[in-house]
């Protein structure tokens, strides 16, 4: 089925995944060293189970998740943990992130206690609770834990479940082969998520270029003999695979600018999130590794890795037949989104879902910026019905009435507005720049907001503490003179 919702804005890219589809999905190398950064995932880092010295069997829990949002964390190998310490991390652009190291002993001794069970068994509750336990998060990119967007969800009537499988994104090409190749995983964790949720039905969406990927889908779908998940082709329009613009595109429904899917009774997760979920409720395998592609022209064979999380970038640049003499910059993510690495002595997170060893044919390098001249091009390709011109105005000087005024947080950082500014401006870096600012700035006012509040109700108890005393002291005068 087609969607039938048109997405507002956008780009038609080259996606550029021809030449990492056309092999096979195939397993990285296993590397002799693991780093796992304890802040990999968004929200609160998680906390050490383990200390240096400690030996540690494949799966086994070694970090418990921090207070609030967050994740578990495990081991990707059996061996030894040698280290606790800061380690380059490619999320925060090679900075420093407190890490597991673990030296590989070779043997993959599995933990004991990771077994499969019987989803429908447990009640919803407890599946979020299992779904937590594995440790899986969004694998789309944003790595937020799975369960804590699971318990935020749960309605009586249940909400409607949405996998994104739209990876409108040039160069990244993980789902797509996940989706040809693994289609019944998919399925399954669809029918844990439907499960988890109490969601009557599901909605898989695919773009209309990946036509191999939804045969795959209908046919595992068929298998399963699960009449409530349906497969639904939206069009290959960059950023269509964005959360917002997928559910308006597929249901077209908006999501309050500041609201959540929830709040309009959905919940999309990526199919890479459910082969995972898959993974863990049947097979007792907790998030210890993913897929990433690693393409571009800089290196020479690229390709779809089943990548140990904590596996050096350099390993799998290797296995696909390292660099070429072409090679100017490494990439992690897409090249729309994605962000430039320092070098590739990283370890592959949860979120790395493709890396980019991109050359000039790949990535133009930027020209010089040159003033607004008011095309409005950027407002066209904008799919979040913003005015980017308008933003970049209220910049400089930097004015943060306006610039919430029009809707600078509801930015995607999509790139459409770079990548057709004639005059080179880069809009996305400024805006990401001026985010915390504003958001700073917008805390700062709830907080005096508030004080205010505090002040003025103080003063009326004041007040009201006053009247009724002299209301009885003039009691008592009366009572006196009586």
């Amino acid at each position: 089925m087609a969607s039938r919702h048109a997405l507002h804005g956008g780009l038609r890219l080259d996606a550029h995944k021809q030449r990492s589809t056309a092999k096979p999905l195939r397993a990285a190398s296993i590397s002799e060293r693991f780093v796992i950064p304890l802040d990999q995932h968004s929200g609160s880092p998680a906390k050490p189970l383990v200390k240096p010295a400690t030996r540690v069997r494949m799966g086994q829990s070694i970090a418990q998740p921090g207070p609030g949002i967050s994740a578990w964390l495990h081991a990707p190998a059996s061996g030894e943990v040698i280290a606790i310490e800061p380690r380059p991390a490619p999320h925060r652009l090679g900075a420093p992130s407190l890490s597991i190291v673990i030296a590989n002993d070779g043997r993959d001794e599995r933990h004991e206690s990771n077994i499969g069970i019987d989803f429908e068994q447990l009640s919803p509750a407890e599946t979020c609770n299992h779904i937590a336990l594995g440790g899986i998060v969004g694998l789309g990119g944003a790595a937020f834990p799975t369960a804590n967007k699971l318990e935020s969800s749960l309605f009586e009537d249940g909400p409607r479940l949405l996998l994104n499988g739209a990876e409108c994104e040039p160069y990244i090409s993980c789902d797509e082969i996940l989706m040809r190749e693994r289609a019944a995983d998919i399925v399954f964790g669809a029918r844990v998520l439907m499960h988890a949720l109490c969601a009557k039905d599901c909605t898989i969406a695919v773009e209309d270029d990946v036509p191999q990927a939804a045969a795959a889908l209908r046919k595992a779908i068929d298998a399963a003999a699960d009449q409530r998940i349906h497969v639904r082709v939206v069009p290959s329009v960059y950023p269509a695979g964005g959360e917002r613009q997928l559910i308006a595109s597929v249901f077209g429904v908006e999501v309050p600018h500041d609201g959540f899917p929830a709040n309009i009774g959905v919940v999309c997760q990526n199919v890479g999130t459910a082969a995972a979920i898959a993974r863990w409720v049947r097979d007792g395998e907790p998030l210890i590794s993913r897929i990433v592609t690693v393409t571009g022209d800089g290196v020479r064979e690229p390709g779809n890795l089943e990548t140990r999380i904590g596996t050096p970038i350099a390993s799998i640049v290797a296995d696909c037949g390292g660099y070429t003499e072409r090679m100017s910059r490494l990439i992690m993510g897409g090249s729309m989104m994605g962000a430039s690495l320092p070098h590739d002595d990283l370890p592959v997170l949860k979120a790395t879902n493709c890396v980019v060893a991109a050359s000039n044919l790949d990535l133009q390098p930027r020209g010089p910026e040159m003033p607004c001249i008011r095309c409005g091009a950027c407002s066209q390709a904008c799919p979040a019905f913003l005015l980017p011109q308008q933003l970049h105005w209220y910049l400089h000087p930097y004015d943060g009435e306006q610039l919430h005024r029009h809707g600078l947080l509801d930015c995607i950082e999509c790139g459409c507005c770079d990548y057709v500014c004639p005059s080179q401006i880069p809009l996305v870096e400024r805006f990401r720049e001026a985010k915390p600012l504003l958001t700073r700035e917008l805390d700062a006012r709830v907080e005096a907001d508030a004080a205010r509040a505090r002040y003025y109700a103080r003063n009326e108890r004041l007040e009201r503490l006053e009247a009724e005393h002299r209301a009885k002291l003039a009691e008592k005068r009366v009572k006196r003179g009586g």
